[in-house]
């Protein structure tokens, strides 16, 4: 089993997009299910709606899942498995107050160290445990030994006890934590691989303890995906707005498109344009880039472009507005200029809405517009031209230029002659 985990805090980054299609395409390779968790324990920074919004992106993306498991529905386990902690000396009870540990952590910092926490409650006579009504938070008891991760990108990587110290794992509300959840609910759900970023890969080594101390004998497969950097070799945030999957699509990036690129970045793909279907067959985890991978959208937009130009001619059509092979067609005729759906739908919908004419070509094109309405329909422009222009007597800069912004809304653009072809059966409509 896999799974694909998401917070409804946000729009969804590509960080996490990239995560859920290596986990799809790792579940077919397995032949195993995925899973989708909805991580939902952070109640204060949830929005109403980003479970559904989350679902919907995975499905658009053609990303197949088995079930969907909200993680606050799984509380009652993690207190359980707290509790046998406790039972087996192996979590206590820690009455240190966040002010406290602020004070801590700030001397650290103040003498350039990290902050550890120093074990203060862990051995506390029973007395003073039981009888205390003090706020208090659960710590699971630090590793004895080191933990080494065997990670299918990173390679190994060993942490020691301090690294991790007797960290929390029940809240003073008695909520779990991130890792202790996650470690709880992959138990419960019987995950084989976890694949995520490597911003969580300081995580691992927690959750495989807490699975540990738990006594669960299953060793989890790990791939942490390296981050993906802007183009100030930063980590991509919410400040950059192609961090969000939401805003590609809005800015009319296919999501084949965006599959194709985010599964290509750290890959050396057989070939540049592939379908997620086809990635299942060649993507190997132990071949992915261990460095960060930078996004480039403009490369993004030259997979866009070439997804779009696979389009069957109809389908195109609908990107935008229409259900029309010859639609379709203009607008690859179009593609040679542009490379998303929202700028192809710009320059079709500039055709057939109002038109903007320069002063300079209003007399000129109430004339041709006038001249077109009363026109016999031409199947071809040669016919169509001569007519207009022995009707209307406009010629040289007086006709072409008004022509082109009465039948296409611009001033230039692909050869219009290329156009004509296309639009003939809508002349009516486009000079209404």
């Amino acid at each position: 089993m896999l799974r694909f985990s998401s917070s409804p805090t946000g729009d969804m980054h590509i960080g996490n997009l990239r995560v859920a299609l290596f986990n799809y395409i790792v579940s077919k390779q397995k032949k195993e299910d995925l899973i989708v968790r909805i991580e939902d324990m952070d109640k204060e920074r949830n929005i109403d709606g980003k479970d559904k919004e989350i679902l919907d992106i995975v499905q658009l993306f053609g990303i197949e899942y088995s079930q969907v498991i909200y993680q606050s529905e799984n509380v009652r386990y993690h207190t359980a498995m707290a509790l046998q902690l406790m039972h087996d000396k192996k979590a206590f009870s820690c009455f240190c107050s966040p002010e406290w540990l602020e004070g801590k952590r700030e001397e650290a910092k103040a003498n350039k160290q990290a902050y550890r926490y120093d074990d203060a409650c862990a051995n506390l006579p029973a007395e003073l445990v039981i009888d205390n009504l003090s706020p208090f938070t659960i710590r699971i008891n630090k590793p004895t030994q080191e933990i080494t991760v065997k990670d299918h990108i990173k390679g190994e990587v060993t942490f020691k006890p301090d690294d991790l110290d007797s960290f929390v794992i029940l809240r003073q509300d008695k909520t779990p934590t991130h890792n202790f959840a996650c470690a709880v609910d992959d138990m419960l759900s019987d995950i084989s691989v976890v694949i995520r970023g490597e911003d969580h890969m300081s995580n691992t080594p927690k959750q495989d303890h807490i699975r540990a101390a738990l006594k669960y004998e299953k060793q989890v497969e790990y791939a942490h995906l390296p981050i993906i950097l802007n183009d100030d070799g930063k980590k991509m945030s919410k400040q950059d707005d192609a961090s969000s999957v939401k805003w590609l699509l809005e800015e009319g990036f296919l999501p084949e498109a965006i599959s194709n690129y985010l599964i290509s970045i750290g890959n050396k793909p057989p070939k540049e344009i592939f379908t997620l279907a086809e990635s299942i067959e060649w993507l190997d985890l132990n071949k992915v880039s261990k460095s960060p991978a930078r996004f480039d959208i403009n490369m993004l937009r030259h997979i866009n472009h070439e997804h779009l130009s696979l389009l069957d001619d109809k389908e195109l059509s609908r990107y935008v507005g229409f259900a029309d092979e010859e639609i379709g067609k203009l607008a690859k005729v179009y593609l040679q200029e542009v490379s998303t759906t929202k700028e192809l739908k710009s320059k079709i919908g500039a055709i057939f809405a109002s038109k903007e004419i320069p002063a300079e070509f209003t007399e000129q094109s109430a004339l041709m517009i006038e001249t077109i309405k009363n026109a016999p329909y031409f199947d071809q422009y040669d016919d169509f031209e001569n007519y207009i222009m022995k009707e209307s007597k406009l010629e040289g800069k007086n006709f072409f230029e008004p022509l082109r912004f009465v039948l296409t809304g611009a001033g230039d653009g692909p050869d219009i002659t290329e156009i004509y072809k296309y639009i003939k059966n809508y002349i009516g409509e486009i000079v209404k």
